[in-house]
């Protein structure tokens, strides 16, 4: 709507019932509430009758007060109207659109809870063009979640209904981190009631809540304040080795970073080791270390380690490079 227009009626209306009230109490002597009175039910058109008998100066201000009052309100109901429909059917719209889209999704993160640290996961998976959804009822942070344009369910995290509405069933993962421990465990419980399957990370503000939260089924348990403030330690003690890995696991002018890729079912390079697999020599990628199916991993392999179906490659190298190289594993 433009705002602009609704304005300027407004103004228009406000000076026809001024010029009512002030025609019919100086040329018709009408007491003061009586000349607004007779004005709004003129505008109105509802026809009740003359409160006095009136002069022709006093029925021409009515025939002037009618013509433009009927013109005029009806633009503004007109505008006002239009306004609330193209409003609400935005929002209908909107709200299907939205609900097309992530029943759409597959392989796909629930984020629960838009604070700081939902705000900066969402920020990480955009970036990398993973697709998520965020389940949030704080109107503010909603208002930032609809500037960033991510998907959203307006529910409480707590609830089946709003596990389900952001496509659960069919998730990849799911990441609760809301500011309570307790609503944290909740949400746990939630979700591995629905999908026993499903990968939680939870978060823990504190650190006696993280055996909780492992008993309700987190896969993982991240405790933002330990991880920094261990990092803040690890500054002081060990500058170089945090500088390495803020390289490695943050991006940074360089280019170089720390990723990690499968071997799938149906790669070539399968039942070869590191020095036949030609990695460093194609891709020139340092391999940190390999995850083998079993769980078991494998920190600085040797030449000779084997690769087998299922395996994850832990490398450092430019990002070009490790697009190439994960699309060939």
């Amino acid at each position: 709507m433009d705002s602009r227009k609704l304005f300027y009626s407004l103004v228009m209306l406000a000076a026809l019932i001024a010029f009512g009230t002030i025609g019919y109490y100086f040329f018709e002597r009408m007491p003061f509430f009586d000349a607004f009175y007779m004005t709004i039910i003129t505008i109105s058109t509802v026809g009740f009758s003359e409160i006095v008998p009136l002069t022709k100066v006093g029925r021409s201000i009515t025939v002037v007060i009618i013509i433009l009052g009927i013109s005029v309100g009806t633009y503004t109901v007109g505008i006002i109207v239009q306004w609330l429909v193209s409003g609400e059917i935005q929002k209908i719209f909107g709200r299907r659109k939205l609900q097309k889209q992530i029943s759409d999704l597959k392989n796909h993160f629930i984020i629960c809870g838009f604070g700081r640290i939902g705000h900066i996961i969402c920020q990480e998976l955009f970036e990398d063009s993973i697709d998520f959804v965020v389940i949030e009822q704080n109107p503010t942070a909603i208002e930032e979640i609809i500037s960033l344009k991510y998907l959203f369910i307006e529910m409480d995290a707590t609830s089946e209904d709003a596990l389900l509405a952001a496509g659960i069933m069919n998730a990849r993962g799911l990441v609760t981190a809301v500011n309570s421990d307790a609503n944290n465990v909740f949400i746990t419980l939630t979700a591995k009631g629905l999908r026993p399957d499903i990968f939680v990370m939870a978060r823990s503000s504190e650190e006696k809540n993280e055996e909780k939260l492992i008993k309700a089924g987190a896969t993982r348990v991240v405790s933002p304040y330990l991880i920094g403030g261990r990092r803040m330690a690890h500054v002081l003690k060990r500058p170089t080795v945090v500088d390495f890995l803020d390289i490695a696991t943050m991006g940074n002018t360089l280019g170089l970073i720390m990723e990690e890729a499968e071997v799938g079912i149906n790669s070539g390079f399968i039942g070869k080791n590191l020095i036949e697999s030609r990695l460093r020599q194609e891709f020139g990628v340092i391999i940190v270390a390999i995850k083998k199916g079993s769980g078991q991993m494998v920190f600085n392999p040797a030449p000779t380690e084997k690769l087998e179906a299922g395996d994850v490659i832990v490398v450092i190298g430019q990002t070009g490079d490790m697009k190439r190289m994960r699309a060939i594993l």
